[in-house]
């Protein structure tokens, strides 16, 4: 049987160089031994901020220091922690990150209640003073949060919590990406491979569909055995969003984590209708795919394979980078030199081992290289496209990085997704243009179509499940399997119609979706495409103003809201024009597609 490596086997050249955050687990300690002393000197600051301006000025600094050397701290540890989750000594390292983090975040807690105890006549003055320059935006934005800010003794209490908060997606991912055990599948190629989560996409591009039922059955038995426990960790997460939007006085726990945007709830409502409104383009989509398959009935787990799937396009990592790299000429000289080197260099950690955290994902930082984490597998074109997209976060880093002062540089999710999706649409673009074929290009418009669907349709499905699930919480509706289910089920039966079977297993789906426990927050990739759809177009069809528009809007960071730097960008997501775009185009594809089978 084909069993994935342990982390001692892997290439060194396939893994990530931590080095840029610290050179060794010892430097760590030591960094960390200096943070965790640092704490103290937040008690010298207390009851002092509002006696000048030049004070305030000297606690912000300071703050802002210690939380750029936490930055630095966590990012280490939770990627040694990501490499192998059965680690006991990484998982020890993270553990105590957090517990000293939140320790920090307890001494740090007056900060917000002192300042917003300031009289408005003074804090106006105090904004004009030049020791405040660095932090006026950053000032301005607690006083935004005013009518959200507890006292110094229960901002304190909810510092207290934050280990606590974590406990319900800390035990998920333990459960699903350590302790689950899903056997093994033999492939289309006779060979018996393990099943896990780093591996079922694989089985389900198979062509073999005896090979993609069984995977996808296998699969969904461990979480049928667990769906309690699974149940039980995503009622506590919800739980938790439910209370800390009350603990604060928001309308609702969507109210509370839109709010932090400054995105009104009309972004989010507007998205779901608009993509309501198309699914009759999804469920032809799927028609289509059921008709060119030559299957009966289409099952979840025909979704995910090519139609076309004897067309071969394999890739190694190497040839990744290199079409990567040609898709984003675009982008200028200096964008893709700095993007090839970290690719090819020691920015990724690139396949699966024992133990290692599923999926992928860019974990950017002021100091230190922007990391990518992949699991990435040759034969899977998805696998391509994902390193584009995580690609576009990490220069997204790098360039804020680069551009804004460290208050500034973290921008927020809702941008993070165009600058990831709008790489993706410049590689799909590429590969299109590029076709040899016409059953190639056939591949890749059936391709563009089922990212465009996993990412708007299936992201607003998803967006729409998070908004249920969380009204039913704040109206007293326990959050039971069966509830969770039934929600599922509903949404499964209108987004994918008569043209697809659902099978029961399917609605345990959402038990295994890690993104639910960061609420609202999967909404953002379908925004983000749609923006990503709009700016691609403006940047291949405009000249040097647009591409600087656009590489302005990566140097942004969070120094405006994100609304306003996709406006400064070229284009305005408060109204519906980009959604409805991103929607004829995709049923534009599914046109295209069932002309050219």
């Amino acid at each position: 049987m084909k069993r994935l490596p342990p982390r001692s086997k892997v290439k060194p050249a396939d893994t990530w160089d931590l080095s840029s955050l610290y050179e060794s687990d010892t430097a760590w300690e030591a960094a960390f031994t200096k943070f965790e002393k640092e704490i103290a000197k937040y008690e010298k600051f207390k009851g002092t901020l509002g006696d000048s301006a030049e004070q305030l000025a000297k606690l912000l600094k300071f703050d802002s220091g210690l939380e750029r050397l936490g930055e630095r701290l966590g990012n280490y540890a939770f990627l040694k922690t990501t490499e192998d989750q059965a680690n006991s000594e990484s998982q020890r390292m993270l553990g105590r990150f957090t517990n000293v983090s939140s320790k920090a975040s307890q001494a740090a807690s007056f900060i917000r209640p002192e300042i917003l105890e300031i009289p408005a006549a003074k804090l106006k003055k105090f904004l004009a003073d030049k020791a405040l320059a660095p932090y006026r935006l950053l000032l301005e934005r607690i006083v935004r949060y005013q009518p959200h800010t507890l006292g110094k003794a229960e901002e304190n209490l909810i510092a207290m919590q934050s280990e606590m908060a974590g406990a319900a997606g800390k035990i998920f991912r333990q459960l699903t990406d350590a302790d689950l055990k899903f056997g093994s599948v033999v492939d289309e190629h006779g060979h018996e491979v393990e099943l896990s989560n780093a591996t079922l996409s694989k089985f389900l591009h198979s062509p073999k569909r005896s090979v993609r039922k069984t995977a996808f059955h296998q699969f969904y038995a461990q979480y049928k055995g667990h769906e309690n426990s699974l149940a039980a960790a995503l009622q506590g997460s919800v739980q938790g969003d439910v209370y800390y939007a009350k603990a604060r006085g928001y309308e609702s726990a969507r109210a509370g984590a839109l709010f932090h945007d400054n995105v009104p709830a009309s972004v989010y409502d507007n998205l779901i209708a608009a993509v309501r409104t198309k699914l009759p383009a999804v469920h032809r989509y799927l028609d289509v795919r059921k008709r060119k398959m030559k299957l009966k009935a289409l099952h979840h787990y025909d979704t995910y394979v090519p139609i076309l799937s004897e067309i071969d396009m394999q890739h190694t990592w190497d040839q990744a980078v290199k079409v990567i790299m040609a898709a984003l000429a675009p982008l200028g000289s200096e964008y893709c030199q700095v993007l090839e080197a970290g690719l090819k260099g020691r920015w990724c950690d690139r396949y699966p081992n024992a133990g290692k955290q599923s999926g992928a994902f860019s974990c950017g930082a002021f100091d230190g290289d922007p990391y990518i984490l992949m699991n990435y597998k040759p034969e899977v074109l998805d696998d391509v496209f994902t390193l584009a997209h995580e690609a576009g976060h990490s220069m997204h880093s790098h360039l804020s990085a680069k551009h804004q002062p460290f208050e500034y540089y973290n921008y927020t999710i809702f941008v993070a997704e165009v600058a990831s999706t709008f790489n993706e649409q410049l590689l799909s673009r590429h590969l299109m243009k590029n076709a040899k074929t016409k059953q190639q290009r056939a591949y890749l418009i059936n391709r563009d179509i089922d990212a465009i669907r996993g990412t708007i349709i299936r992201q607003t499905m998803f967006a729409e499940f998070e908004k249920l699930i969380h009204e039913q919480c704040e109206a007293g509706e326990p959050l039971t399997v069966e509830q969770f289910r039934k929600t599922y089920r509903g949404l499964l039966e209108a987004y994918f119609g008569d043209a697809m079977v659902i099978d029961n297993e399917l609605e345990l789906e959402c038990l295994r979706i890690p993104h639910f426990y960061r609420a609202f927050y999967v909404y953002k990739y379908a925004t983000g495409l749609s923006a990503a759809i709009a700016l691609s177009q403006r940047v291949l069809n405009g000249g040097a103003k647009e591409l600087k528009d656009y590489l302005s809007f990566l140097s942004g960071g969070c120094s405006k809201w994100p609304l306003d730097l996709l406006r400064d960008a070229g284009v305005d997501m408060e109204q519906p024009a980009p959604v409805e775009t991103a929607l004829d185009y995709f049923e534009s594809l599914v046109n295209e597609l069932d002309e050219l089978l």
